[in-house]
């Protein structure tokens, strides 16, 4: 089944203590779609400037992912830089320069009506509760935010959970939008808001997946750990490429049992952990099926007890 997704296509300079990247290919779009490519269409909603050429557009189509819904406009592209040589977990941010984003009004192609997935990355949550409210009909609706959304534009972000299936978004998100440290009270309270499963993200240490109505009032349903890695190079993305892997194996099966649920978990942690493995979207983009099912196979592996 296919899914579309909107948000960023962009440019990201990148310090790490492995080095240093001028201009890599970015966005929480472009991560995104590449891992979910790997599992099923996707389609894409962005905006990109006039230094968006050749050989980004080739990105995506060495994919196969449908650029029909990415609009050119005149001016530069996003651009980020950011350094991770204080902490490989968070990035400290230098420049950030919306450029075309600024004035981003999505547009849904008509090729893409069909979608039976949506996935709103993470974007201004007006433009999100938009796109959400042109396509009534998809089978399921994703959803991604942060700090910056919860903390100054809390209304519309509201809004916006209580069109969504699933969130996903970090630990300290979590409790920052429910307003307790109590990382399960917390999990329950951004439920009550809309979603009902929330994927909490915990960096370095994995994912947890949460239901609204989980058996025995457990709260937490799943736990996928993250992938010890020898040397994490650019962790930028990283969680876009999760919620490609997780959500891309959701829209590949034709029914969503709870054995779903839980590989969808373990393939988005695969992604992340390859994302992580180049500067930008090098490794997605070299990356090929059957790696991806030996590292899954990896993951499992770490989880069983005999």
């Amino acid at each position: 089944m296919s899914i579309t997704v909107v948000g960023s296509v962009a440019y990201d300079s990148i310090e790490s203590p492995a080095g240093r990247r001028e201009r890599c290919l970015g966005g929480a779009a472009t991560y995104f779609a590449l891992a979910a490519s790997f599992f099923t269409e996707v389609r894409v909603i962005a905006v990109v400037g006039e230094d968006f050429g050749p050989e980004q557009e080739a990105v995506f189509a060495a994919r196969n992912i449908d650029t029909r819904g990415i609009e050119r406009a005149p001016g530069k592209s996003f651009f980020w830089e950011g350094s991770y040589l204080e902490n490989l977990n968070e990035a400290k941010t230098r420049n950030t320069e919306l450029n075309v984003f600024a004035a981003f009004e999505p547009k849904i192609p008509g090729a893409y009506r069909d979608s039976e997935f949506l996935f709103l990355a993470n974007i201004d949550p007006v433009l999100q509760r938009r796109v959400r409210e042109s396509m009534p009909n998809v089978k399921l609706v994703a959803g991604d935010t942060m700090n910056y959304w919860i903390k100054d534009y809390r209304p519309a972000l509201l809004e916006v959970l209580k069109g969504l299936d699933v969130l996903l978004i970090n630990d300290t998100e979590v409790r920052m939008l429910a307003g307790n440290n109590n990382l399960v009270q917390a999990a329950r309270a951004v439920m009550a808001l809309g979603p009902r499963f929330l994927v909490v993200k915990h960096g370095e240490y994995g994912a947890t997946l949460f239901l609204k109505s989980a058996p025995g009032g457990r709260g937490a349903e799943h736990r996928a750990p993250a992938l010890p890695l020898e040397e994490v190079i650019d962790p930028t993305g990283a969680g876009d490429s999760f919620a490609g892997g997780f959500f891309g194996y959701l829209a590949s099966q034709l029914e969503l049992t709870p054995s779903a649920w839980r590989r969808a978990m373990f393939y988005g942690s695969v992604m992340g952990s390859f994302a992580c493995e180049r500067f930008g979207t090098e490794r997605l983009q070299q990356l090929s099926r059957p790696e991806i099912d030996a590292r899954f196979q990896v993951f499992r592996d770490l989880t069983h007890l005999d």
